[in-house]
């Protein structure tokens, strides 16, 4: 599994984001994050439970933050796969069975597009 495109991590967590897996941690040790592809939770990364939530065969692992695993499913990463995701949190109410609603700040996306030399081959993570 390559989770470094050209040099550059796929995914990253601002401090923010970072400190609020900290404290999610200490209710729940083991989580991972699934980046959802829309319906009911818009383009929200989702924080779950590890042991409640089945990584499915076509979900691609995009890396880890603060050493939590990230997924996305394989249709999606093709359309974001000149992207590099960056985790941040912002105040509001964090998605329904998402880890972070309920604490008065939620998980968000940002992103940017891999530049340059950075895209020029991005194989998909195995």
């Amino acid at each position: 599994m390559t989770d470094i495109t050209n040099g550059q991590p796929r995914v990253l967590a601002t401090d923010a984001a970072l400190a609020f897996i900290t404290e999610i941690r200490l209710d729940h040790p083991h989580i991972l994050f699934h980046q959802s592809g829309g319906c009911c939770d818009g383009s929200s990364p989702m924080c779950y439970p590890a042991d409640e939530y089945i990584v499915g065969d076509n979900d691609v692992k995009l890396g880890e933050i603060g050493g939590v695993p990230v997924y996305i499913s394989a249709s999606q990463f093709e359309v974001w796969k000149h992207t590099q995701l960056i985790i941040d949190v912002v105040p509001g109410r964090g998605g329904m069975f998402s880890l972070d609603n309920g604490r008065e700040r939620r998980f968000l996306t940002r992103s940017r597009l891999f530049s340059g030399g950075e895209a020029c081959t991005i194989p998909m993570p195995r």
